[in-house]
């Protein structure tokens, strides 16, 4: 794992209280799932609200679900770093 990729990594830890091979576990499935299925995404979404111990309203869990069902979502480190600024 590169510099950036650990810094971005140790950031997440911190805000989310979450250990780093949670996060890469959570990673490993993500990317074997089939993010094309909304039962599937809405899942994923939701262990992460769950692991993170940050509740999420419906309204705000359909909005992420969608983004990713539209593939609206960052495709580098560099872009996801931008919602953590």
């Amino acid at each position: 794992m590169d510099q950036q990729t650990r810094r971005l990594m140790e950031k997440i830890e911190e805000s989310s209280q979450v250990s780093m091979n949670e996060i890469m576990r959570i990673a490993e499935a993500v990317q074997y799932s089939d993010l094309s299925d909304e039962r599937t995404v809405r899942s994923l979404v939701r262990q992460l609200s769950h692991l993170a111990n940050r509740p999420i309203s419906k309204e705000k869990e359909d909005q992420i679900v969608q983004s990713i069902l539209k593939q609206n979502v960052p495709s580098s480190i560099d872009e996801l770093q931008k919602y953590f600024k």
